[in-house]
């Protein structure tokens, strides 16, 4: 039985890294159980929804300006997971461009003022 989440997980630490070729990597802390069929989900705004596997997403929040072009044009992303400094899983993710996130209100958070 797969438990279901009441909205993303939130990552709270992040790097997206572009190569020469233009290839991006996402590197997110490591999460229990292997990915089942994950892609990301992104409008091209401040934040990117990984559906890592049924049930269990992520938001990646605050999305650097200079990372948004990038990403919103990759037709895939290479996703690192690590446990402290060890790789514990990588795993290639379709990327999908959608006019809006299916994220309410209540589950994206806001920078302190």
């Amino acid at each position: 039985m797969v438990a279901t989440q009441t909205g993303p997980e939130q990552e709270g630490f992040y790097d997206i890294l572009q190569n020469g070729a233009g290839d991006l990597l996402i590197s997110i802390r490591a999460r229990a159980g292997e990915p089942e069929n994950p892609r990301i989900v992104y409008d091209g705004g401040k934040h990117a929804l990984l559906y890592r596997q049924q049930g269990f997403s992520i938001t990646l929040d605050f999305i650097h300006p200079d990372a948004r072009a990038p990403l919103a044009h990759a037709e895939s992303v290479l996703i690192v997971e690590f446990e402290g400094d060890e790789v514990m899983r990588e795993y290639e993710v379709p990327v999908r461009f959608v006019k809006k996130l299916p994220l309410s209100p209540e589950n994206l958070p806001t920078l302190p003022q």
